[in-house]
C-alpha cells in the first residue's frame, strides 16, 4: 500500500485561503489571543475553538475545516487519543477491504501484517492537512475514502456534517483511557520538559486540559449526534467491543456498508478480522516492533502497551477515584453515556 505516500508527494499550495495565510504569517500574535496552559507534550496547550491543542495542531486543522471536502461515500473514524483508535483503523481497513485483501489466516500479504494501521488509514490533521504549505491530492485515494480524525465533531469540516458521509466514533472509559495517555506521552514527551508526574498530569485531565480535551465534552458531542442522527454517526465503546467483538464487527460492518453475509459468518470472516487485528497480533508485528514514522517520527511499538481494561486500578489512589468519577457525575450525568470501569 503506496498510495499514502504518492499522494503525499503530489501536493500543491494552490488555491490557500486567506484565514490560513494569516495564521501561518501571524502565528504567535494568533496565540497570544488564546487561553494556554502548559502543555503535556509541549511547552504549551492553547484552547481553541473550545478544545485543547498545540500550535502545529491548530494550524493543521484550520488547513483540514477550510480543504478538506466530504464525499458521501467517506468513512471517517473520529477519536479521542489512546481510546481504541488503532483498534479501530485495523478492524475497519480490514472489514472494508477483505474483497480485496483476504483476512483468512493463509494470506500472508495482507497490507496489516506489514503497515501499521495508522498508515493505511491516514489522520487528516496529522497526516493529510499536517504540511500547510501543501494540499493532498485526496484523489488518490482509493474509494471510499477511509480517514481519520481526533477533533471534537463541533470542530469537523461542515462538509463532513453536512455530506451522507459516515463518522465511527469510539470511546473507552476515562479511567483506563487516562493511564494509557499518561503513559504514551510520557514515552514522547521532549527530555527537554522535564518528567510530567503522574499527579500533575491527573490533575490537567481532571480540568479537561489536554490534548483535543475536555474529553467529556469531545464525547458527549460525538454520543448526541449518534442519537440524534444514528444513521451517520455509530458510537462505539471500547469495553464493548472487548467484551464481544464478534457481534460489534457485526455491527460495524452494517454500519459501514459492507456487512457480512450468511456464507463469510459461516466460514469464520468475522472471527479472522478479529484474529488479525487483535492487540497481541499488532504488537508482535514486526513493523509494530522495529517500525516508526506511523505517527509523525515516534516509534510503532509506543502504541501498543496493555490494551486491558481494568489496568487503572493499579495507578489510582481512592482520592483520585473519587475525583474522577465525580467528574464523569458531573460532566455525563443525565446524559445516558456511562461506562463499564473494571
Amino acid at each position: 500500500m503506496t498510495y499514502i505516500t504518492t499522494l503525499l508527494k503530489t501536493q500543491s499550495n494552490n488555491g490557500k485561503p486567506k484565514q490560513q495565510e494569516n495564521l501561518t504569517e501571524d502565528l504567535d500574535e494568533f496565540l497570544a489571543s488564546l487561553p494556554k496552559e502548559k502543555g503535556w507534550r509541549t511547552p504549551n496547550l492553547f484552547l481553541f475553538q473550545g478544545f485543547w491543542c498545540q500550535p502545529k495542531e491548530i494550524r493543521a486543522i484550520i488547513s483540514t475545516q477550510n480543504h478538506f471536502k466530504a464525499q458521501d461515500s467517506d468513512l471517517i473514524l473520529a477519536t479521542i487519543p489512546k481510546s481504541g483508535t488503532t483498534w479501530l483503523k485495523a478492524l475497519t481497513f480490514a472489514i472494508v477491504n477483505r474483497n480485496k485483501f483476504s483476512v483468512q489466516h493463509n494470506n500472508h500479504q495482507h497490507p496489516l501484517l506489514t503497515h501499521n494501521p495508522h498508515e493505511l488509514v491516514p489522520f487528516l490533521e496529522y497526516k493529510l492537512y499536517a504540511d500547510c504549505n501543501r494540499l493532498p491530492n485526496l484523489s488518490l485515494l482509493p474509494s471510499p475514502r477511509l480517514v481519520a480524525i481526533h477533533v471534537p465533531f463541533e470542530a469537523l469540516p461542515d462538509s463532513v456534517k453536512t455530506s451522507k458521509c459516515k463518522i465511527v466514533y469510539i470511546c473507552r472509559n476515562p479511567f483506563d483511557t487516562f493511564v494509557s495517555i499518561w503513559h504514551y506521552l510520557d514515552k514522547i514527551r521532549p527530555k527537554s520538559l522535564g518528567p510530567l508526574p503522574f499527579e500533575e498530569a491527573f490533575d490537567m485531565y481532571c480540568r479537561g486540559v489536554i490534548g483535543f480535551g475536555p474529553y467529556w465534552d469531545h464525547m458527549l458531542g460525538y454520543w448526541r449526534e449518534s442519537l440524534e442522527t444514528p444513521n451517520k454517526v455509530l458510537f462505539l465503546r471500547y469495553e464493548d467491543m472487548k467484551a464481544d467483538i464478534c457481534d460489534q464487527l457485526k455491527k460495524l460492518a452494517e454500519f459501514l456498508g459492507f456487512p457480512f453475509t450468511d456464507e463469510e459468518a459461516k466460514e469464520g470472516i468475522i472471527e479472522d478480522i478479529s484474529t488479525l487485528c487483535s492487540f497481541q497480533n499488532m504488537k508482535d508485528l514486526q513493523v509494530n516492533k522495529k517500525g516508526k514514522g506511523a505517527i509523525s517520527n515516534y516509534e510503532n511499538k509506543d502504541l501498543f502497551r496493555k490494551g486491558e481494561i481494568g489496568d487503572w486500578v493499579n495507578y489510582f489512589t481512592p482520592s483520585m477515584f473519587e475525583r474522577l468519577s465525580n467528574v464523569m457525575e458531573e460532566k455525563l450525568g443525565g446524559s445516558g453515556l456511562t461506562f463499564r470501569v473494571c
